[in-house]
């Protein structure tokens, strides 16, 4: 590992629900492949492995609904699977929502640049079990701050959750968030966000849900204003019932460790 200056950097980013693995294709696929929510299924992993070819490609990813390791997934941490099958060197995760031995959600991290700093915050909510996870590149103020979250579906609890966010992002002026939120840029706890925070609203919202006929965008990454997005899509393959977002951006001024 050497350090590298990323002045004017650019980086490819990921943000994926993974679903614990599994590939939902239609709506009646919740009911009809139910089972495979709470037992492992060598089809989970396949579709890691399909995944896991595709994220060299990026620098910093973002997982939501990856299993910690639990029954489901056969008892495999499934970010640290997917680090590990694609090669890339840096890793953390966020277990943050335990059900007995059968399924323990977490948030996940998978990056090229070795974070200074990863924090694990605790979200708002009436039910416990949302979280964020936030990983600070570069030691020094040009430094990035990248959030990685999956928001509640109450619009309450949301408000709350953002306004957290929004909070935490107040001492790090370059900024991305990203994750499932659960909601467009247009609702309430949205623009409260972009009042109280650096993020800006994207200038058009990519839809990934649900991944066969995406007509809402609830993935999203957002980025403050010192930071320009080149590019903004998501990924054709569906590896869940969200399609996978990836966006290039180029940084002003930050520093991070690489892996040579």
């Amino acid at each position: 590992m050497t350090r590298a200056s990323a002045k004017q950097q650019r980086l490819r980013l990921l943000s994926c629900n993974i679903l614990a693995g599994a590939s939902v294709q239609r709506y009646h696929q919740y009911v009809t492949r139910g089972i495979n929510a709470v037992l492992p299924a060598r089809s989970k992993l396949d579709n890691l492995d399909r995944l896991a070819e595709l994220l060299p490609q990026f620098d910093v990813i973002g997982l939501q609904e990856a299993d910690a390791g639990s029954l489901r997934s056969g008892f495999l941490n499934q970010t640290r699977y997917l680090a590990e099958t694609s090669g890339m060197p840096f890793w953390s995760h966020q277990p943050n929502r335990p059900v007995a031995q059968l399924s323990h959600t977490a948030n996940g991290l998978i990056c090229r640049l070795e974070p200074e700093v990863v924090v694990d915050y605790p979200l708002p909510s009436r039910i416990p079990g949302r979280g964020a996870l936030l990983a600070r590149f570069g030691d020094d103020a040009n430094g990035l701050a990248v959030v990685i979250a999956h928001l509640s579906l109450s619009a309450q609890a949301r408000a709350k959750q953002l306004a957290f966010i929004a909070e935490v992002l107040q001492d790090h002026p370059h900024a991305v968030l990203m994750g499932d939120l659960n909601t467009d840029t247009r609702s309430a706890e949205m623009r409260h966000l972009f009042a109280h925070s650096s993020l800006q609203p994207p200038d058009q919202p990519v839809p990934t849900f649900p991944s066969w006929k995406p007509r809402r965008a609830l993935d999203h990454i957002l980025v403050s204003s010192d930071i320009r997005i080149h590019k903004m899509w998501t990924l054709p393959q569906a590896f869940s019932d969200h399609l996978a977002l990836a966006a290039d951006i180029q940084l002003p001024s930050t520093s991070g460790k690489t892996h040579q």
